[in-house]
C-alpha cells in the first residue's frame, strides 16, 4: 500500500477536526497512518486516498447522532481510541475519597465524559460503593459514562476485561466487584451485575451541544483533550463544566495541564479543580 501522502493526512485532519474536534497536528501522520492502514487493506481498499473518499460522504451528525454503523464510525474509533485502566491516575481518586469523606453527602452524581472502555466509570463505582458500605456516602449515586466511540460504549456495557487492566485494583476490591472468567475466558474479569446496575452509558460528541443530562457533583474528563487544538479545548471545557455544580470537582489528566476556559475554577491539586 502506498504511504499517507500529506495532503491526504491534512485532509483526514480537517474531515475529524470538522466532525469531532480532534486536532492532528504533523506529528501524529504515522499514528494516522498505521491504525488505519490495516482497516484499509482488510476493505480492500487502494490505498489512503481511496479511504478518504469513503469515509468523506459523512458529515459531523453521523458520529454525534448515535449512528451505531457506518465507515466514519470506524474510523473514529481507531484514531481516538486510547489505552486505559481501572484507577489510572490514582490520586484522584484519593481525592473524591476525600471530598467525599469530607461532606458525607447522602446523593451524588458522577460523568466520566470520556469513558472509552468503561474503565474509568467502574472505578469510580467500586470507589462509591466501597464509601457507601462505610456509611459515607448514602445510597443514593449514580455513574454516567459517555464517549463518542460505539464501539467502545458496547464493550464497556459488557464490562469484560483483561486482568492487566485492573492492576491497580485492590484484592479486596477485586473480590467484592468482579468475576474472574474460568476455562476459555481464563485471564479475563467482567464487573459484578450489581456494580454495573449502578453505571449506564450513551454515546456523546463533547463538540457539540449538550443537552441538560446533569447537574454532575464530579465530572471526569480525563485524558480526551489532547486530542484537541487550544480553541477546541476550551470550547469543550465550558460546554462540559454547564452540568457540573457550582462547588462540584472537575477533573482532566495530570499532564493535560490547566485549560484556558471562560467558567471559574479553583485549582486544588494537579489536573484536579473546584467549580467557583
Amino acid at each position: 500500500m502506498d504511504t499517507l501522502q500529506d495532503r491526504t493526512f491534512q485532509a483526514f485532519s480537517r474531515l475529524m477536526h470538522e466532525a469531532i474536534g480532534v486536532h492532528f497536528t504533523a506529528a501524529k501522520k504515522p499514528l494516522v497512518a498505521s491504525r488505519l492502514a490495516p482497516r484499509i487493506q482488510k476493505l480492500g481498499l487502494g490505498g489512503y486516498e481511496d479511504y478518504l473518499a469513503l469515509i468523506s460522504g459523512h458529515t459531523a451528525g453521523d458520529a454525534g447522532d448515535g449512528a451505531t454503523g457506518g465507515e466514519f464510525q470506524m474510523a473514529v474509533d481507531l484514531l481516538t481510541t486510547n489505552e486505559t485502566y481501572f484507577f489510572r491516575e490514582p490520586a484522584h481518586y484519593t481525592l473524591i475519597e476525600q471530598e467525599i469523606t469530607r461532606t458525607k453527602p447522602l446523593s451524588l452524581a458522577v460523568w466520566s465524559a470520556a469513558s472509552s472502555f468503561g474503565d474509568e466509570a467502574y472505578s469510580t463505582a467500586m470507589l462509591l460503593a466501597d464509601l457507601q458500605l462505610r456509611g459515607t456516602l448514602g445510597s443514593d449515586w449514580r455513574v454516567l459514562g459517555t464517549d463518542i466511540s460505539d464501539r467502545v460504549l458496547r464493550s464497556a456495557i459488557e464490562a469484560v476485561y483483561p486482568e492487566d487492566r485492573l492492576r491497580n485494583v485492590t484484592p479486596e476490591r477485586l473480590r467484592r466487584h468482579c468475576l474472574r472468567g474460568s476455562g476459555e475466558a481464563a485471564g479475563m474479569v467482567q464487573v459484578h451485575p450489581k456494580l454495573r446496575e449502578r453505571v449506564r452509558f450513551g454515546q456523546l460528541n463533547l463538540c457539540q451541544p449538550i443537552e441538560d443530562i446533569g447537574p454532575f457533583d464530579i465530572v471526569l474528563l480525563r485524558n480526551v483533550l489532547i486530542y484537541f487544538d487550544a480553541a477546541t479545548k476550551s470550547a469543550v471545557v465550558d460546554r462540559v463544566l454547564t452540568q457540573l455544580r457550582p462547588g462540584g470537582l472537575f477533573f482532566i489528566g495530570t499532564a493535560e495541564g490547566r485549560v484556558a476556559c471562560t467558567t471559574p475554577l479553583q485549582p486544588i491539586a494537579p489536573g484536579a479543580f473546584r467549580k467557583t
